[in-house]
């Protein structure tokens, strides 16, 4: 028997890492093209939060739309990858780091907060990371001063929010409002945009502005402090968790004490309903919108719902939990994907570039014509505004001009 020399251990594993090399080539050859992949960087541990929910289901729903018809880069599939900041800046730093170092990954979504946003522009701007903001509405995330700018939104802007807000208050014949601010960078934006508003809402007055902290366990002497001031409305700047505290304590208050509330959007991202309970009916509480499926093509409604229901257990519209961040993440998606197709590449930098080339698309919220341009990151204007209310049974639909 002829004499074999044996093998070392370094030879072994390398013939094996080899093999290995092989095996996994031909199994990613046979599963197809590789995908390309989009993040989610969103609040999605944080308790009583439905918002990034909310947009992972609009891009499901689109990325579904878009596979089914083939894909990105003929024949790419897009995939999501999800990561949790939980509303901590510190969380939400640290994933765009992780995203910006993965292959293949083209653009993280964002969601709700824009305190957390804010706080992670230096760190895309230091790693070129294209950053879409289907919620969010700060406006230092687009007005950011980076050169080129990666951040583009399908959301509303504070300064387009204020104004409306104090339209749909002056509509009432309520010219006196208070302000009621969280202590954070995103009522910070909604206070300057509300003193940039004044001069063009003759017979608007700002009585007094009051700031509250987040997890504040009571607003009630805040709200009574703008009322005593003289106050016959109350412009709130609040998410979900906060804004429950107020109506149960304006409810409890003699129904001559109780004066109307015009909420930004934050409430709409989480269990506002349920924690606010029986008191919203008993409170006169409206919240600003970009978009209600009530109000939209339903053609597109339907298409939604039925790929919606693919990736989901929605079925109806009354199902569908924080309906502007599933809408705009929808569209922003749709978009995103043309952009790609328009690049002919997931280099981030080129389909950053071809976001702002993107044409006339026929989206869920609008028609975009086109959705960007190099000058505007901004997809939505205040010709999209509309203020909602809930009904009896939770429902956000259109309130009444």
């Amino acid at each position: 028997m002829p004499y074999r020399r044996p093998i070392s251990l370094a030879v072994e594993w390398a013939r094996r890492a080899a093999a290995c090399t092989l095996l996994l080539g031909g199994l990613a050859h046979a599963a197809g093209p590789q995908p390309v992949l989009l993040g989610i960087d969103g609040e999605f541990g944080l308790d009583n939060s439905t918002s990034a929910q909310a947009v992972e289901l609009g891009m499901r729903a689109a990325i579904d739309e878009i596979n089914r018809a083939g894909g990105v880069l003929h024949g790419r599939p897009l995939q999501l990858v999800i990561k949790d900041h939980r509303s901590i800046p510190a969380r939400g730093i640290r994933n765009i780091q992780e995203f910006a170092k993965m292959p293949g990954l083209v653009a993280v979504f964002g969601g709700r907060f824009s305190p957390v946003v804010i706080e992670e522009l230096p760190t895309l701007k230091a790693t070129r990371t294209l950053f879409m903001a289907p919620w969010s509405s700060a406006d230092d995330i687009i007005d950011n001063e980076m050169r080129p700018n990666y951040v583009y939104r399908l959301s509303l802007r504070d300064s387009l929010a204020m104004p409306r807000l104090l339209q749909a208050a002056k509509a009432r014949k309520l010219t006196h409002v208070g302000l009621l601010l969280t202590n954070t960078s995103w009522g910070r934006s909604n206070a300057a945009a509300a003193e940039r508003a004044l001069p063009q809402l003759p017979g608007m007055k700002i009585v007094g502005t009051s700031w509250y902290n987040w997890r504040d366990m009571t607003l009630v002497d805040k709200y009574r402090q703008l009322r005593a001031a003289g106050a016959d409305a109350i412009v709130l700047v609040a998410n979900d968790d906060e804004a429950a505290v107020l109506v149960r304590e304006v409810a409890a208050l003699p129904k001559e004490q109780r004066i109307p509330i015009l909420s930004h959007w934050g409430v709409t991202g989480g269990e506002f309903i349920a924690q606010a309970g029986p008191a919203l009916q008993q409170v006169d509480f409206s919240v600003i919108q970009t978009f209600s499926f009530w109000k939209a093509d339903p053609a597109r409604v339907r298409r939604f719902l039925a790929s919606a229901a693919k990736v989901s257990k929605v079925k109806r519209i009354e199902d569908i939990q924080g309906p502007v961040g599933v809408a705009h993440a929808y569209d922003l998606t749709h978009i995103l994907a043309r952009a790609i197709d328009l690049a002919g590449s997931t280099e981030r930098s080129a389909v950053r570039d071809a976001l702002e080339r993107v044409g006339t698309y026929h989206g869920l919220v609008k028609d975009y014509a086109p959705p960007f341009t190099p000058a505007r990151h901004e997809a939505l204007g205040p010709e999209q505004l509309l203020m909602a209310r809930y009904r009896a049974d939770g429902v956000l639909v259109p309130a009444p001009n």
